[in-house]
C-alpha cells in the first residue's frame, strides 16, 4: 500500500491563504470523526454534527484568511476548540444545557491547557528527534513513523539481520527518550 506524504501544517496554512481549496477537503475528512464525537457525545444528532463540522471549517477558513492571523495550537486542536464553542453556544440557545455558558467556556480553557501541554510535548519529542544524528533518527522515523518493518530497516541501513537492527533501534530510542526528558522537566504526566 503506497503511503500519501503529510503536507506540513505551515505549508497547509499557505495553500489555504492563496485560496487553494484541496487543504480545506483534506482537513475536512480528516477532522469530520472528531467533530462529529464531540457533538454527538454531548447530545447531539448526527445532522447537528455535520452542521458543527462545516461551521468549524468555515471559522477556521475564515481566519486563517485574515491578515496577520497566526496559529498558536495546532489545527486540530484550533478546530476541536472552535466545534466546543460553536456546539456550547448551540446547547446554551437550546437551552439544554444544565450550567452557564461561562462554566463551560472555564472548563473548556483547562481542557485546552491539558491539549496545549501535550501539543507542547509532542512539539519537544520532534524537537529532540530532528536533533538526534543518522542513523538514529531516520531508524526511528522509519519505524515509528513510516511504520516500516524491521526486516525492511535491516535492509536500508545495511545491517546484518533484523536483531541487530532491533538492537540499534533501542539505542536510539533509549538516546531519544533521555534528550526528551532533558527538554521537559516536570512536565510530563
Amino acid at each position: 500500500m503506497k503511503q500519501v506524504q503529510p503536507v506540513s501544517e505551515p505549508d497547509l496554512l499557505d495553500a489555504l491563504r492563496r485560496g487553494d481549496e484541496e487543504p480545506l477537503r483534506v482537513l475536512y475528512r480528516k477532522h469530520y470523526p472528531m467533530i462529529i464525537n464531540l457533538v454527538v457525545n454531548n447530545g447531539g444528532s448526527l445532522q447537528e454534527g455535520k452542521d458543527i463540522h462545516q461551521e468549524t471549517l468555515i471559522a477556521f477558513y475564515e481566519r486563517v484568511r485574515e491578515p496577520g492571523f497566526r496559529l498558536e495550537c495546532s489545527i486540530k486542536t484550533f478546530l476541536y476548540s472552535v466545534a466546543r464553542r460553536l456546539w456550547l453556544k448551540q446547547l446554551q440557545r437550546r437551552q439544554r444545557f444544565g450550567g452557564t455558558l461561562n462554566d463551560a467556556e472555564v472548563y473548556v480553557e483547562v481542557e485546552m491547557e491539558l491539549v496545549e501541554r501535550r501539543e507542547a510535548g509532542f512539539r519537544a519529542m520532534h524537537e529532540a528527534l530532528e536533533a538526534m544524528g543518522e542513523p538514529c533518527r531516520s531508524i526511528l522515523k522509519d519505524f515509528y513513523l513510516a511504520e516500516r518493518s524491521m526486516d525492511e530497516i535491516a535492509r536500508k541501513f545495511g545491517y546484518t539481520n533484523t536483531d541487530n537492527a532491533k538492537t540499534q533501534k533501542y539505542k536510539c530510542l533509549q538516546r531519544l527518550k533521555k534528550r526528551f526528558f532533558a527538554s521537559m522537566p516536570g512536565q510530563i504526566e
